[in-house]
């Protein structure tokens, strides 16, 4: 490792884990050179992904609202929604509003997720009311329902990649989280009140017909969101609790091709609740899987106890499926 290289890997790692003079005077080995050299690089490349992911973020958001929703004075939920409506109802500048409104939730989002959160979600919505402001995209449609879905698909992907880039450029999530703690109830049912608010003052204050398709731009945004936010594949957790461990073991292992995880635990059952040792096997899958897997335990376990969760999202393992050596 040059100098050069030494001199950046102390400043930016080591400092701020003994403290900037120590760092600078203390002597360290390889080993701690390296590992805190590969520490920046991981840092430096999730910094340029995640800067990536939030600008794409915001050129499909800036799209989705200049080129489909603002024309045909159609509205989303949350932040985004009440913007286009008052934007509607009082000329004020759309790229003012987005900006003024997600002020108290990046300050909220400071108080329930962290500084770094707040830092890149205010960059974000800075940014995204600077391009509102600078770049004017034509009328894509003038069909209500086009305008509807594919400005919902645009508004919903743009919001789905800056949460992937670790911020967010539609506070209400943010709100949603604070508010589910504090009243103890769901983010969802939170979203979903925020949302009805802000359709029935759009039906009020525009029309009927507005709010109903904007309504539809909701859904297709949302769900456009999740696509985006939890990927092509929807990953399933299976629990299996079987006398056959080994077997199923070995099925997960060479048929599926998948990694297992076994761990003890005690199997309750009859009358008196006897309890008997046994090893549980869990793994995760992809829904297209799910027949297979059920059709291979029939084969060796047909009394099998099997649970399935909805997993939203994995890193590490054995996940995608690899090409087995024999």
């Amino acid at each position: 490792m040059n100098t050069l290289v030494k001199r950046i890997v102390i400043q930016a790692v080591l400092k701020h884990k003994i403290g900037k003079t120590a760092a600078v005077s203390r002597n360290y080995s390889d080993f701690e050179l390296a590992s805190a050299f590969r520490e920046l690089k991981i840092t430096i490349a999730r910094l340029v992904r995640d800067t990536f992911l939030i600008a794409m973020g915001i050129l499909c958001a800036a799209f989705g609202l200049e080129g489909f929703l603002l024309p045909s004075k159609f509205i989303d939920g949350g932040a985004t929604g009440i913007s286009l409506l008052i934007t509607e109802l009082t000329n004020i500048p759309l790229h003012l509003l987005i900006l003024l409104i997600n002020i108290p939730f990046v300050l909220l989002g400071f108080k329930v997720v962290d500084k770094l959160f707040a830092i890149k979600t205010a960059v974000a919505i800075t940014t995204l009311a600077i391009v509102l402001a600078v770049v004017h995209v034509p009328t894509i449609t003038e069909d209500k329902l086009l305008v509807a879905i594919f400005g919902g698909m645009f508004l919903g992907a743009g919001i789905g990649l800056s949460v992937r880039g670790g911020a967010v450029i539609d506070g209400t999530e943010v709100l949603a989280i604070y508010l589910s703690r504090k009243l103890s109830t769901t983010m969802g049912d939170i979203i979903i009140m925020i949302n009805i608010a802000i359709f029935l003052t759009a039906a009020y204050f525009l029309s009927i017909e507005t709010a109903l398709y904007s309504m539809l731009t909701y859904l297709s945004a949302s769900k456009t969101l999740d696509f985006v936010v939890e990927g092509i594949e929807e990953y399933t957790g299976v629990t299996i609790v079987s006398s056959h461990h080994e077997e199923i073991r070995q099925m997960i292992i060479h048929i599926l091709g998948r990694g297992v995880t076994v761990y003890s635990g005690k199997r309750g059952f009859g009358k008196n609740g006897e309890a008997k040792e046994i090893d549980i096997v869990y793994t995760v899958i992809t829904r297209l899987e799910l027949n297979k897997l059920k059709t291979e335990l029939t084969k060796i376990d047909p009394h099998a106890f099997i649970v399935m969760s909805s997993v939203k999202d994995t890193k590490g393992g054995m996940i995608k499926k690899r090409a087995l050596k024999h």
